[in-house]
């Protein structure tokens, strides 16, 4: 199915075209077009399969297609489009996705985010844009003075919901909600629907059409792997692996901003140059550190999780989980920075008995085992045990699933009025987690009911 059977106008096939994109993926064939339909839309798409276009697409054909119809009245460069994201990285990658895309049409846009001087942001919000691209804290702080104004705001978009909530945004965004025209049409887009996020969707979203494209985190072309390593080890580990391999790049997770200094300092000792990305940093350093991985310059780059949300790069091979990460959502999106678009990829993970915890949540996630591989010279101390998969639904455990549920059928108008009314939200996003224990046994053997006794 082309692009041009999804009802996108000729300007932005055009720009598409350009770009070398001729067939949607498969979020984009399910989400365009209820989205042109004017509905309100639940989405839950891993990153790497087209998630940015699936809403940046249609946005741009219904403001363009408004601005050019004389018998509606809209004041020219008001926000008609606000995209709240987590973090600056992204932000600025949805930005440069909406600039590509609308190449040939008439609409302005901006990201503004925090970590730089908000003075050239106020001015341009001032002078006006079609589409605004934010995260919650600077957009809050521009509208504390006076510099946004949402009374001809038609279209609200919460990217990447999962993390924004991992990240103690809701509060944030219940303000900007409140602050919004009753009237719009509401798209939230996350990796994974958890009870947290439908919480959300279900007094952000009202009356909206769900699409779940969600293949099993272990996708064919993504090869996943995990070593179980001593915490010692991990750098020596890391080392071995970069020089047999010789890897062309990789993205190394970890946890601190401590860790991630120490590390590049490790593998700088040992001949192998490396940069980090994190909070701690500027965000023009952070912005030239990313753009000298992209281009080859940087060969390794070690980051934060704060960086994993903010990373498009094509062709990366490779990513390696240092420490694994804690909630399980964002090993999904650690592991969706490779095998993009199709692309071959391989996620390692590196397992030492304080990551055991958060290896449970994650296999538990994806109803699965992680392949376990055993690598000479760097067996633990103490074998790892394993998960216990018992309790996961066979349903989910049989691997890919894709489904498109439309359990509220009420088609909403354009704009979608929604009514989104103050609420306390005290304790409703705490872990759901499981915390059941797991059999212990030895590492890469389950045991039976029958050995417990």
């Amino acid at each position: 199915m082309p692009f041009s059977t999804l009802g996108l106008s000729q300007p932005i096939l055009l720009a598409l075209d350009e770009l070398g994109y001729q067939t949607p993926t498969p979020i984009q064939e399910k989400a365009i077009p209820v989205i042109l339909k004017g509905h309100n839309l639940i989405a839950a798409a891993q990153t790497g399969t087209g998630k940015t276009a699936s809403f940046v697409l249609p946005l741009l054909e219904l403001i363009n297609s408004t601005s050019l119809d004389n018998t509606v009245k809209v004041r020219p460069k008001r926000i008609r489009a606000l995209i709240l994201t987590p973090t600056r990285e992204l932000a600025v990658q949805v930005a440069d996705n909406i600039e590509k895309y609308s190449k040939h049409l008439s609409l302005t846009s901006l990201a503004i985010y925090g970590g730089v001087d908000a003075a050239p942001h106020k001015q341009r919000l001032i002078d006006g844009v079609d589409i605004l691209v934010a995260t919650p804290g600077r957009l809050l702080d521009m509208y504390t003075q006076r510099a946004v104004h949402f009374d001809e705001l038609t279209h609200l978009v919460l990217d990447e919901a999962d993390r924004m909530l991992d990240m103690g945004f809701i509060e944030d965004i219940n303000k900007i909600i409140d602050k919004l025209p009753q009237e719009r049409q509401n798209l939230l887009f996350s990796a994974t629907l958890s009870p947290q996020v439908r919480f959300l969707a279900k007094t952000a979203v009202q009356h909206a059409k769900e699409i779940s494209i969600s293949a099993k985190v272990g996708k064919p072309k993504i090869e996943q792997w995990l070593t179980a390593v001593d915490k010692d080890k991990k750098s020596a580990l890391i080392s071995q692996l970069i020089k047999e391999n010789d890897w062309p790049q990789a993205l190394i997770f970890i946890e601190t901003k401590h860790g991630a200094a120490k590390l590049v300092s490790q593998l700088e000792k040992r001949d192998i140059q490396a940069e980090a990305i994190h909070s701690g940093r500027s965000q023009a350093s952070r912005e030239q550190v990313l753009a000298d991985f992209k281009s080859g310059k940087v060969r390794y780059l070690v980051a934060t999780g704060i960086a994993s949300r903010g990373l498009d790069i094509d062709d990366l091979a490779r990513v390696v989980n240092y420490d694994l990460p804690f909630p399980p959502e964002d090993y999904v999106h650690r592991i969706g920075r490779t095998g993009r678009a199709g692309a071959q990829g391989e996620a390692i993970s590196f397992v030492s008995r304080d990551d055991f915890k958060n290896l449970c949540a994650i296999e538990r996630l994806l109803g699965h085992e992680i392949e376990r591989r055993v690598i000479a010279g760097f067996e633990p101390s103490k074998p790892l045990p394993t998960s216990d998969l018992s309790f996961v639904p066979a349903q989910k455990r049989d691997g890919y699933q894709e489904r498109t549920s439309e359990r509220h059928t009420t088609k909403a108008r354009t704009p979608v009025k929604n009514k989104a009314p103050r609420r306390s939200n005290s304790g409703a996003f705490s872990s759901a987690a499981s915390n059941k224990p797991v059999n212990q046994d030895i590492w890469g053997t389950r045991k039976n009911n029958q050995d417990k006794g």
